[in-house]
This record gives C-alpha cells, structure tokens and sequence, in this order.
C-alpha cells in the first residue's frame, strides 16, 4: 500500500469505511430525495473519477447542488465532502487491486432457473458482504454483553422478521438463557411492561418503521431495559429507542425478489453474530447446553 494510500485510510477514520461505502449506497438510497440519490450512485459508481472532482464538480456532474453533496455526504456517514473524497479514492485504489465491482442483475419472469440460482446467489453474497463491511462492531459487541449478562430477553418482529425472531430465540434457548420471541404486538407490548434493567429487548425491522415492532420496544425502553434494533434504515423510527443499533443491508428490490428476501438473509447474518458472541462470552454454560439439547433431540434423528 502506498503512503498516499495509507494517508487516505489514516485520514477517513471515524468514517464510513472505504468497503462499506457501496453498501451504504444501496441501503439509504431508497430513502433519499431524487437529488441526493444521484449524487450517492454517482459516487459509488465512478469512485476514482469522483474523487477528483471538487464539490462544485460534483454538483455540476449530478445537477445539483453543494448543498445537497454534502448533505448525501453525512448521510452516507462522512463528517464533509472531503471525508467522502478520501473514502471515494481509497475505494477506488481497492478495485484497481482486483476487486470486482458490485452489480446487481434483477430476475425476470423469463430467466432459466439456472440463471436464478446464479442470480440469487450472486444477490446473497452481495447482501451478505456489504452486512459485513457496513456493521459496526463496536455496537455489536456492546449487545453482545448486554444478552450474555441478561436475565432475560425478549425479541420483536413481524412477517420475514418475525421468522429471524423466532431463529435467534431457538438459538439462545440452547445455550440455556430465557428467550421469547414476539410477532402479535399486544403480547410483545403486555410482556415488555415486565422488563426492567438488566433485560434485553430486540427488535428487527428492515425499514425501521414497523410500528408493531416499534412500539414494544419503546416500552421496553422506558422501563429500563437495553434496547437493541436490527434494521436496515439506521436514521429510522425505531433507533431512537434503542441503545444499540445494528445495520443490516439488503440487495436491490426487484419485482420478483420483494425486500423481505434479501433483508431476512442480512438480518440472519446479524444474529448469527450476536448468537456466536454470546455463547463465546458464556461458554462455560453454553457449551453443556449444547450438549444436553443435541443429547436430548438424538434419538429423533435416528428414526
């Protein structure tokens, strides 16, 4: 790596990192004005070419204004222009390395089924490397200790989050903590009245809106318990209840892939993290756990 390079790295700290930048994109642009979202997909789009340009270019180039470059700026998670300058050329000195730019190629009704297992694995993968590079671990590692100290936890989604509710639920039931998964919004309310400090409340909502998901956390919150949300718009509704705040991504949604496919595939990849941190912190007690449950399901997998 050269030292203008490394300047580059040095200098974004703090920021959106370089790799995550493109995930960025993908996540916040349906959530952005018309103007705002041709400034980020030109940015993620020419990287090198953008990193040259003043932000008078970039305006010029996108027709639009300072104003809106440097407010999609701190909306991809950069102090200034200049922040996404340096990341956009460290961004650009990774793809002339050998890493392959990321595209997205939609399903249509037409496509072989082999080209839709192509197609979909290619979206997945996506999806799950810009999780990886956008999720901030820091934050993780906070939920991480808040669930392995928790007395209990209670965990809030609906339709394909509710599914992902109910995996990480399973998942904590079997290294030997109290679990409850909620989708009916009036038991995931009645059971959030009963945390207090020392409890963990989880909710999972892609657009970060869901009020049904919303709503028990809040209470949960108020109460006192550690709050954490798993969501793809973290400027959403549902973070300013929580304490933690987990951003998952998602591939581009087309009509024969809705986004509740590629959020559920970034959200599975968010609590296997969670699940593998917490049995790593209790392992003296997860480990037997383990033990006993795959003892006690064996003769079932002998029939």
């Amino acid at each position: 790596m050269t030292q203008d390079v490394k300047e580059i790295f040095s200098s974004a700290s703090g920021s959106t990192p370089p790799a995550a930048l493109a995930a960025k994109v993908r996540t916040l642009a349906p959530s952005m004005t018309r103007s705002m979202q041709r400034v980020a997909e030109t940015v993620a789009a020419d990287p090198a070419g953008c990193a040259a340009l003043t932000v008078t270019g970039l305006a010029e180039l996108t027709g639009t204004s300072e104003a809106t470059v440097v407010r999609t700026a701190r909306i991809l998670g950069y102090p200034g222009y200049r922040d996404l300058r340096l990341a956009l050329a460290g961004l650009a000195a990774q793809q002339q390395s050998g890493r392959a730019p990321a595209l997205t190629t939609d399903i249509t009704v037409d496509d072989p089924i082999a080209d839709v297992v192509a197609k979909l694995a290619y979206d997945e993968q996506q999806t799950l490397a810009d999780t990886a590079a956008a999720l901030d671990t820091v934050q993780l590692g906070a939920a991480v200790t808040a669930l392995a100290a928790a007395r209990r936890t209670d965990i809030y989604g609906v339709g394909a989050s509710g599914l992902v509710a109910q995996d990480l639920t399973q998942k904590l039931l079997r290294i030997g903590l109290i679990a409850h998964a909620h989708s009916d919004p009036h038991l995931a309310v009645t059971n959030a009245v009963q945390l207090r400090a020392g409890d963990v409340a989880i909710a999972i909502t892609h657009s970060g809106s869901t009020g049904d998901v919303i709503e028990p956390l809040r209470v949960a919150f108020e109460h006192g318990a550690t709050t954490v949300a798993i969501t793809g718009r973290p400027d959403g509704p549902v973070t300013q209840y929580a304490d933690h705040i987990l951003t998952t991504s998602t591939a581009r949604e087309s009509e024969l892939r809705p986004a509740a496919m590629s959020s559920r595939t970034s959200q599975l990849l968010v609590v296997d993290c969670l699940f593998i941190g917490v049995a790593q912190r209790t392992y003296e007690q997860a480990a037997p756990a383990l033990s006993a449950s795959y003892e006690a399901l064996a003769h079932r997998h002998r029939r």
